[in-house]
Order: C-alpha cells, then sequence, then structure tokens
C-alpha cells in the first residue's frame, strides 16, 4: 500500500482508554469501573475522538471476560455519548497471585493468565452490540514487565470470530504485529472470513513482536492490501513519535491510557481526553481534520 505525505484526508481518532495490566497504582487517571469508563469514552468524544477501544475491569480491578460488566460498560457509554465502541478480542491477562507453595504450605510467587479462546469468542454475546471488534492476527509470545505469556490466535478461532462478527454486522479492526500476521490475513481473505477493505492496526515495540521502527512501520504498511484504512499502536516512550510519523504518512490515529500513561517524559497524562486532544491539535496542525462518528463509520464501512 502506498503512503501520501500531503494526504488531507480526515483522521479517524481512536481512544484506547484502559486496556493493558497496569491499573490505579500506575496513574490515578486510569478508568477502571463501568461508570469511570463511560465518563472517559464521553470525554474523548467530546475532545474528537470518534472510536472507543474498549476492555474491562473486575472488582479487583485487573482485566475480566465477565460478559455483565462489559454489558454495563457498553450501556452506560451509550447513553452518554455515540462514539463507536471497539471491544479488543483478546480481553487482556490479569495477575495471578500464590501460584506456589513452599515447603511450609505457604503460597508465593505471581503468574500471568490468559482468557480461554472461548472466553474470547463469547464476546460477541455483549449487549447492547458493539460496533466493532478486534481481531488479532497471529500467535507469538507476548513479553510484558509482568512476565510472558502465550498470546494465542490460531488462524482458525479468527476465521470463526471474524465470521460470526460479519454475521452480527460489526466493523472488524485488524491488529498485526510482525510481517507474518499480514499473510495471515490475507489466508483468511482467501478463505472468505474477512473482505477488503480492511482496517489495521500495525503493533510495534511489544516484545515479541517487531521492534518501534520507522523502517518497520513502512515496511508493514507497504504489505498491506491497496485501499485499507491502518494506524499504528505502541506503548510507552515509542507512542507519540510514531503516532506522528504514522499520521504523516496517512494514517489514523491512537492514542489513550492503554499505550501511555505519560503526557511527557516524567509527566503523567491527566486523562485520556487529554491525550486526544494533543492528537486533535496536532493533525490539524499538518490540515487533517478528526473525522467524526458518522464519517467514521463511512470510511470503516460500519452499517451500525
Amino acid at each position: 500500500m502506498k503512503t501520501n505525505l500531503l494526504t488531507q484526508d480526515k483522521v479517524i481518532i481512536t481512544a484506547a482508554i484502559t486496556g493493558g495490566i497496569h491499573g490505579k497504582w500506575a496513574t490515578e487517571a486510569l478508568p477502571i469501573t463501568p461508570e469511570e469508563q463511560a465518563q472517559a469514552a464521553f470525554d474523548c468524544y467530546e475532545a474528537g475522538a470518534s472510536i472507543c477501544h474498549l476492555h474491562v475491569r473486575g472488582k479487583d480491578g485487573q482485566n475480566t471476560p465477565d460478559i455483565e460488566v462489559y454489558n454495563k460498560t457498553v450501556s452506560l457509554i451509550r447513553e452518554k455519548c455515540p462514539i463507536i465502541v471497539q471491544i479488543g478480542n483478546g480481553i487482556g491477562a490479569w495477575i495471578e497471585y500464590g501460584v506456589k507453595t513452599s515447603s511450609s504450605g505457604k503460597k508465593y510467587g505471581q503468574a500471568i493468565v490468559m482468557p480461554s479462546l472461548k472466553q474470547r469468542l463469547n464476546l460477541l454475546t455483549i449487549s447492547p452490540k458493539p460496533e466493532m471488534f478486534t481481531i488479532n492476527a497471529g500467535t507469538f509470545e507476548f513479553r510484558t514487565p509482568y512476565g510472558g505469556h502465550t498470546f494465542d490466535n490460531p488462524i482458525k478461532f479468527n476465521k470463526r470470530f471474524a465470521e460470526k462478527c460479519r454475521k452480527l454486522g460489526c466493523g472488524i479492526e485488524i491488529e498485526v504485529y510482525d510481517i507474518g500476521h499480514i499473510a495471515n490475513i490475507l489466508d483468511l481473505v482467501e478463505m472468505g472470513a474477512l473482505e477488503p477493505p480492511m482496517h489495521f492496526s500495525i503493533v510495534l515495540g511489544i516484545n515479541g513482536g517487531a521492534p518501534a521502527t520507522p523502517e518497520n512501520l513502512l515496511h508493514m504498511v507497504h504489505q498491506l492490501p491497496e485501499g485499507s484504512s491502518w494506524q499504528v499502536v505502541t506503548v510507552g516512550k515509542y507512542n507519540l513519535r510514531t503516532t506522528l510519523i504514522a499520521m504523516c504518512m496517512g494514517g489514523n490515529i491512537r492514542t489513550g491510557l492503554e499505550d501511555s500513561i505519560y503526557y511527557e517524559k516524567g509527566k503523567l497524562a491527566e486523562s485520556n481526553a487529554q491525550l486526544v486532544e494533543r492528537m486533535v491539535r496536532l493533525a490539524k496542525e499538518i490540515g487533517r481534520e478528526p473525522a467524526d462518528v458518522e464519517e467514521t463509520k463511512e470510511l470503516l464501512h460500519i452499517s451500525h
């Protein structure tokens, strides 16, 4: 796919408001409860975001596959604003404590726990129905400061998930973490589970995936099918700079406290909305106006 440094196309801004494993201990600004997440989604919508990328947390503050929590959160968001709700189908890992037993019988240690494929497929029962879901395009070792785990995304699962999304009339965002993942998606197109035009997230800088470099970004964009829309997703120190590069290349924007809790080096962001406001300002500086909700639905071919 070709890039365009002089594009003035509308730019889609996605706010990834929670996600990750980090909690309130990392930043008090992170929205955890359904009420906090609904308010964050509204604030991001008011700031200029048209998509809210959503993972939910349980009462213990950790990621949860509990559909009732998803139902409540999506309902509360819908009551506040028309922002497009995009459910991350990885759900998110959580930390389990006391996984080992000492000779004295005392529990100690911790482990990263991933949701099952069945729990992830169950996301398709969320009510009210969200406008979008993501799929993760390949299996790899996802290494974090809390430990590593295998992020299992077999092609048979992705085929089933994508086919069910299409039957529901929901849009799909495809997350690719390495060059081979794009080839996996082209296989799904051949199988009839996906059809162009498609919307991609190029995820860089995750340990276990492609490093966050301009060369990797450019190479992966060039492998996307013509007519695709795309954005870059990076975490921490790479987030702002790679997002700016992508936006100048004709890509879209993802920002939010899932990807970086800092506004600048050593300074925590005050809110998700503050991060969205910055990206709106920078997009306008290069002549790209943010797409509103209806424009985003048209650009991504979302029917509801």
